[in-house]
C-alpha cells in the first residue's frame, strides 16, 4: 500500500528548508532510485515463474542474442557492466539450473566461454514474452511517456561516460 503523500516531494520540502539548495538534482536521482526498485520488483515477479532474477536473465538474453550461443566470462562482464565476481556468481547459478555451461575456448586457454544450453535456449524468449506482458514494470506509462524516458535516461548515460562512440556498434 502506497503512501498517502509523495515522500520525495516532502524530502524536496525539507531540503529546501533547510538551505541545501532548490533540491531539483535531489528530487532527479531519489525518483531515479525509487523508479528503478519499483521496475526491478515488477521485472522480478514476471521472472519468478522462471527461478530467474533479471540480472541472470541478463546473461541468458546476451548468450541467445551472441553468436553460437556463448561468450567469454570477461565479455559477459564487460557488456552487462558488472564486476567479475558477479558474473561468475550468475553463471554459477545458471550453470546450476543448467541453463549455461563452462566450455573452453578453442583457441585461447586462458579464456572460459559461457554456452547457453537447450534449456538456457528454450527459456529466454519465454522470459522475454513475459516480460513484454509485464511491460516491464511501465504499466500505465504511454508509448511516448516511456520513449521519453528512455531519452532522458539515455542522455545522463551518455553525459556520464557509460559508454563513447556510436549508438549501436558496428
Amino acid at each position: 500500500m502506497g503512501l498517502s503523500f509523495d515522500p520525495i516531494e516532502e524530502a524536496r520540502r525539507n531540503w529546501q528548508a533547510n538551505g541545501w539548495g532548490d533540491g531539483q538534482a535531489m528530487v532527479a536521482a531519489t525518483s531515479i532510485t525509487r523508479a528503478h526498485q519499483i521496475v526491478l520488483a515488477h521485472v522480478n515477479t514476471a521472472l519468478a515463474r522462471f527461478d530467474l532474477t533479471f540480472s541472470r536473465f541478463e546473461v541468458l538474453a546476451l548468450l541467445f542474442f551472441a553468436r553460437e550461443n556463448s561468450l567469454p566470462m570477461g565479455k559477459i562482464g564487460d557488456r552487462l557492466q558488472v564486476h567479475p565476481t558477479s558474473v561468475t556468481s550468475l553463471v554459477n547459478r545458471l550453470a546450476q539450473d543448467d541453463l549455461v555451461e563452462r566450455v573452453a575456448h578453442p583457441t585461447d586457454r586462458r579464456t572460459t566461454l559461457v554456452k547457453l544450453t537447450a534449456a538456457g535456449a528454450d527459456l529466454a524468449p519465454q522470459c522475454a514474452a513475459a516480460l513484454e506482458k509485464a511491460g516491464f514494470g511501465l504499466a500505465g506509462l504511454t508509448g511516448g511517456e516511456v520513449d521519453a524516458m528512455a531519452a532522458t535516461i539515455t542522455s545522463l548515460r551518455r553525459h556520464s561516460g557509460d559508454w563513447s562512440g556510436p549508438e549501436v556498434p558496428t
